[in-house]
């Protein structure tokens, strides 16, 4: 029994890792890499593997770096199924759709930007005016069925007749409803078998609604080999849902390898018991001069969180009364998701809202942003506000619109709250930022390009650690410590190279036996 690494090493996107037997071959996550469009596109379009021949896939979580490919399977050729735990299949089923709109939006801009410049240098569009060549706008007009609508059909037949190469989506709405057909979750300590002589038992993770530690065994040779995949690990004392899992069944404490992440590797949060101090302070602040609060924020976990502790503030009446708008369309669905499993919320939860029959994301200051429309109103409004949008690393959605009218204004706040990944928008912003606040904002405020613009940072930056969903290396070493497992061997993965690097050695000091695999690598268990 052996473990191939294919994503998420010395990286922290594209999950996946098999699991090789002498009969069967379990996939552990089937992620998406997420950054750079030009190296992801070429790392998420090809597998590394035929899917036929998967027996299994165990899903960790719906985060889509750790399932967006699961379509790209399971249109290939799997005939297997895709275990997780109950609230994690519920998430995909608005999780994976969602993806597959935005692949098949990215791969319809890109045509259109192909086709645009492909006419602009040729006669096909419109007559020359002036002898400048074909009018830009008259090219838009004939692409565009509306201002915010692309003309598909007719960027298609044009594609084709100039003999352009079309960018085709990874996946459409109708491959990821196929995927959802192969999902088959379970609750939580419940044992199923995944192949022959494996099976797969599930602990809560703590990471987000349904994330799951997968342990498993297998029988070869006559003896039980056992690997634990720690998924992503969940702070402690954290709102809403359980901690970690501390404590295995007698019969899952011996490990013979531990897959664990490693995002925050070298990195110290702050304790979560500060971060609705630290919301509280930045929010009245920003709101008091008269701005907008803009939050990205992930649409699965980090906005549900947002609301809870927003909810607690406003019953504490810590917070001018100021509207709350979430404006994604998924997290409003996903915030469904949230209220339909309250078997998985943890006791703070149960006393603090079940039991008095509130519900925890929901309050008088909501407002839930649906339609385009509603989102462009929001965007010109300047009066103070809270503003939660996707996506959370400002790669994509509706935070790129409410950045163009808000990132140029000195009285907003853009609030950091979550991970951002090396080469996304996020992480510019964020460093861009809150090294000009370190300055004490001198000088020409730093430049931010997207939409094919640069645009001055003149809005505050300001970071909150606390509402991470990933354990910091001290929450780390205590799941390892205080977690009555016994691990023979430790590999890491989910964290970029330096973060794995320097959390390694700090396990082998620790007495542990430790390696941070590279991409293709194969580790034997046991």
């Amino acid at each position: 029994m052996h473990v191939t690494f294919y994503g998420a090493v010395r990286e922290v996107t594209g999950s996946m890792h098999l699991i090789t037997t002498e009969r069967d071959r379990v996939l552990l996550d089937c992620g998406l890499f997420q950054g750079r469009r030009r190296e992801t596109a070429e790392k998420n379009r090809v597998l590394p593997f035929d899917p036929g021949i998967l027996t299994n896939v165990v899903l960790s979580h719906a985060h889509t770096d750790h399932s967006g490919r699961i379509p790209l399977v399971t249109k290939n050729g799997f005939g297997g199924r895709i275990i997780c735990t109950r609230a994690t299949k519920s998430a995909c089923e608005y999780l994976l759709p969602d993806s597959a709109s935005i692949q098949v939006s990215d791969a319809d801009y890109l045509n259109y930007k192909t086709l645009r410049t492909a006419l602009s240098r040729t006669n096909h569009a419109t007559p020359k005016k002036h002898g400048t060549g074909p009018n830009l706008d008259d090219i838009k007009k004939l692409l565009k069925k509306s201002r915010h609508e692309l003309d598909v059909n007719t960027i298609s037949d044009l594609m084709a007749k100039l003999r352009l190469e079309a960018v085709k989506p990874l996946y459409t709405l109708p491959d990821a409803e196929k995927a959802l057909a192969y999902f088959d979750p379970y609750p939580y300590k419940t044992t199923v078998a995944i192949g022959q002589g494996m099976d797969c038992t599930f602990y809560d993770a703590g990471h987000i609604l349904g994330s799951a530690i997968s342990m498993i065994t297998a029988q070869e040779n006559g003896r039980a080999l056992r690997l634990c995949f720690s998924g992503d690990l969940g702070r402690f004392g954290k709102p809403i849902i359980n901690d970690p899992e501390l404590v295995f069944a007698e019969a899952d404490r011996d490990v013979d390898l531990l897959i664990m992440e490693s995002t925050y590797g070298d990195r110290l949060h702050e304790p979560v018991t500060d971060m609705k101090g630290q919301l509280a302070s930045i929010l009245e602040e920003t709101l008091q001069r008269g701005g907008t609060v803009l939050i990205p924020a992930f649409a699965f976990g980090r906005t549900q969180v947002l609301l809870y502790v927003l909810h607690e503030l406003y019953n504490e009446k810590r917070l001018p009364r100021v509207p709350v708008y979430v404006d994604s369309p998924l997290a409003v669905n996903l915030t469904k998701v949230f209220a339909e499993h309250p078997e998985v919320y943890d006791q703070e939860t149960q006393t603090t809202f079940l039991s008095k029959g509130q519900n925890p994301f929901l309050f008088d200051q909501i407002r839930l942003v649906r339609s385009v429309e509603e989102s462009m109103a929001l965007n010109r409004d300047d009066k103070p506000q809270i503003i939660i949008a996707a996506s959370g690393m400002c790669e994509a959605g509706r935070i790129l619109h409410h950045l163009r009218f808000k990132i140029h204004n000195e009285r907003n706040t853009i609030l950091i709250v979550g991970y951002m990944a090396q080469n996304t928008l996020g992480r510019r912003i964020e460093e861009l930022g809150l090294d000009y606040e370190r300055s004490g904002r001198r000088g020409e405020a730093p430049l931010v390009k997207f939409f094919n613009k640069e645009y001055p940072l003149r809005a505050r930056v300001a970071k909150i650690g606390g509402f991470s969903g990933h354990a910091d290396k001290a929450e780390m070493l205590r799941f390892l410590k205080q977690s009555n497992l016994r691990i023979k061997k430790i590999a890491l993965v989910h964290g970029e190279e330096t973060q794995a690097l320097h959390f390694a050695d700090s396990l082998q000091r620790a007495g542990y036996t430790v390696t941070v695999p590279r991409r293709g690598e194969i580790v034997p268990v046991g």
